[in-house]
């Protein structure tokens, strides 16, 4: 097997090298110099937790949406022209990614041993063009973002913009032929039906310009009779995928896996940046996929502090409990896993202010009480 060892030893580049599961197994000067990671701080850690990378525009680059896992898993080389990795004392700096990843034939099987060396060159916000051809990637849980081959699109300057708007609502109905009359009553309400057929049709025609201006390769948005249309096929979107993480965590929890359920939850979790369209709070044709995609993300909470609270990592599990708090505080299943858990690590004081805050805020913004299972486990502590 190549010894990447060496190769990140002799770089003239920061360097480090990852194993197949993405955790750092070495890390050189350079990559030290850059980021101010010793080697000690490093090893054994996930990549997306210590480079923390961003698109050029903003969107998370790191988390299991990472485009490098795939390639790595497949034996092909990846690479990134245009990021932002952040520095050890928080400084954003912009970067050129670049890999040598070993083939799977050349790979042991039943090594923990390094698969490829990640290099990485410091581009001084200079603009390079995409180097991968991938789908449009849509990001659509907190802020809203394009992205296309590893460069984020910048929505915010397009000139029409209604554009984005009927890509949201097709994103919100997505493998769904939505009408023309319902994204021109969406879109344009109580406007000359007419008129807003000819404005619906000159937005469109500029989105998808705006798309392929932007690297989409194919004409995503399809003309379906007198409806539109976005295939899942022809994109990638944080919810979808989500979602199906969501899927294979709840499917290896019933298989008592915890572990695996784990590792999807928290993939999940890393997706889940805000509400389904958090910028677009007001508008109906959201709602009803906001409110599924938020009830999924607190089942997912439920799953993930279940999995950490069986394998005894109560500090995680009370964290959870918290956001889950957070976004519902009438989740009473929460605040008793969140008890529970400080009272195992010897913490029943902080149980007991937990609780009352949490009691506090219940009656005062829901004027509701705590159930009596809550009161119990309360009482017990």
């Amino acid at each position: 097997m190549i010894n990447t060892s060496d190769l990140i030893k002799y770089a003239s580049d920061p360097a480090f090298s990852l194993d197949s599961k993405m955790r750092v197994t070495g890390w050189n000067s350079g990559a030290r110099e850059l980021l101010g990671y010793a080697n000690s701080e490093t090893i054994g850690l996930s990549c997306g937790r210590i480079l923390q990378a961003f698109y050029s525009t903003g969107e998370p680059l790191c988390s299991m949406l990472c485009e490098g896992r795939s390639c790595l898993s497949s034996g092909k080389k990846w690479g990134i022209d245009n990021c932002l990795i952040r520095h050890k004392n928080g400084e954003m700096i912009p970067t050129r990614i670049s890999s040598l990843v070993l083939p799977n034939e050349a790979r042991d099987a039943d090594s923990d041993e390094s698969v490829a060396v990640i290099f990485l060159h410091k581009t001084y916000n200079e603009a390079t063009e995409a180097s991968l051809d991938i789908p449009l990637r849509i990001f659509a849980l907190g802020p809203f973002a394009l992205a296309v081959s590893g460069n984020g699109l910048n929505v915010e300057q397009w000139k029409r913009k209604k554009a984005a708007t009927v890509l949201k609502c097709l994103i919100s109905n997505l493998d769904k032929p939505v009408h023309r009359e319902q994204l021109i009553e969406w879109i344009w309400p109580n406007a000359d039906p007419d008129k807003s057929w000819a404005r619906l049709k000159v937005t469109v025609s500029y989105l998808r310009q705006a798309l392929r201006e932007g690297g989409a390769k194919a004409d995503i948005v399809e003309t379906n009779g007198q409806s539109y249309l976005l295939r899942s096929s022809s994109v990638w979107v944080d919810s979808s995928e989500f979602c199906a993480e969501v899927s294979k965590g709840r499917e290896l929890l019933r298989a008592n896996d915890l572990l695996g359920a784990k590792r999807h939850f928290e993939d999940a979790e890393s997706l889940y940046r805000g509400d389904f369209f958090e910028d677009e709070p007001y508008a109906e044709w959201c709602i009803i996929e906001r409110e599924r995609l938020r009830e999924i993300y607190l089942e997912l909470l439920d799953g993930l502090a279940k999995c950490c609270t069986e394998t005894g990592d109560h500090m995680t599990a009370a964290r959870i409990c918290r956001s889950a708090l957070s976004s519902d505080p009438c989740r009473e299943n929460f605040i008793r896993t969140l008890m529970e858990s400080m009272i195992s690590i010897g913490r029943a004081d902080w149980a007991r202010a937990n609780f009352i805050s949490w009691r506090n805020s219940l009656e005062k913004e829901y004027g509701l009480k705590p159930t009596q299972e809550t009161l119990t486990v309360f009482q017990q502590i």
